[in-house]
């Protein structure tokens, strides 16, 4: 037997292991309670809502996905629950209960149920990816360059630009999380026709609220297609790995009316430093496939 001093020396780091997994859970608690009373359908930002012409199809086919696979969970988990209580071994029993080989009704049923569930998400997934990805006649022209770790924006139909820089930590001196990254001008209620290059590596055009992300390639232009509804600034990011400072290649896009956004663009083409579009004279992948076909081989 272990002396009462022994217990109690052993008892220490349980009571410390038990005081850090308590308080870990009271803060993942209050996390998750933050992140609901901020979420809005499907645990979706609340801000999406509203916010571009394909928030609503996107947030509908991930509530409508959920719906069904909890639906299934639920009937799954109530036949095994009913099979561990209807077939429990009884007061008495030793024997080994009657063994079946197969059974075609429930062996039909886990095989086609299934198909039908991949199929019809298949073809609910095609039908919004497809409404996403269609490209809009008429829309404005906006390049997004990807860099190591900011990004540049090219206003091509108005022929101006911005040139981003990497973001600052928070916390540091004159830090402002509105001010010191990038910012992407939209106007609200006019589709917008981006697209992607990078300068370097992959990077991931994020912007959260829209529910949307686009990988951007080195050599490859992505298109994204969109109109911004709603009024507001909203925080994006890069998605992809893409270096050290990934974490910090952060931008925001700021949707304003068509005064507003005029102005903005009259701003940047009395500017010399931002009239006109820049080029890819600062592309560090110069050996890409037609970029300089000396250099193939």
């Amino acid at each position: 037997m272990l002396s009462k001093r022994a217990m109690r020396l052993a008892s220490v780091p349980i009571v410390l292991s038990s005081g850090l997994l308590l308080s870990g859970c009271a803060d993942i608690t209050a996390g998750f309670n933050q992140t609901v009373k901020d979420a809005g359908p499907g645990l979706l930002p609340s801000g999406s809502i509203g916010a571009t012409n394909h928030t609503q199809t996107i947030t509908d086919l991930w509530v409508g996905s959920w719906a069904v696979l909890w639906g299934v969970g639920v009937i799954a988990w109530g036949l095994m629950i009913w099979a561990i209580i209807a077939y429990r071994r009884r007061k008495g029993e030793n024997s080994i209960p009657a063994q079946l080989r197969y059974n075609n009704p429930i062996e039909a049923l886990f095989t086609i149920v299934p198909l039908i569930m991949v199929i019809g998400f298949f073809a609910f997934t095609a039908k919004s990816m497809a409404s996403v990805e269609a490209p809009v006649e008429g829309s404005r022209n906006v390049q997004v360059i990807a860099k190591q770790w900011s990004w540049d924006f090219n206003y091509t139909d108005s022929k101006v630009h911005e040139v981003g820089i990497q973001s600052q930590y928070a916390g540091e001196p004159g830090y402002n999380s509105l001010n010191d990254v990038p910012t992407l001008w939209l106007e609200k209620d006019v589709p917008v026709h981006i697209k992607e290059n990078s300068r370097d590596v992959v990077h991931s055009f994020w912007i959260v609220d829209f529910l949307y992300k686009k990988d951007v390639f080195p050599g490859q232009t992505n298109n994204i297609y969109f109109t911004p509804t709603k009024l507001g600034v909203f925080k994006g990011k890069c998605a992809e790995l893409c270096g050290e400072y990934h974490s910090m290649m952060l931008f925001n896009v700021r949707v304003v009316d068509k005064a507003t956004y005029d102005a903005h663009m009259a701003d940047l083409a009395s500017n010399p430093a931002t009239s006109g579009l820049l080029s890819n004279n600062l592309q560090r992948n110069q050996n890409l496939p037609g970029d300089n076909p000396n250099s193939e081989g």
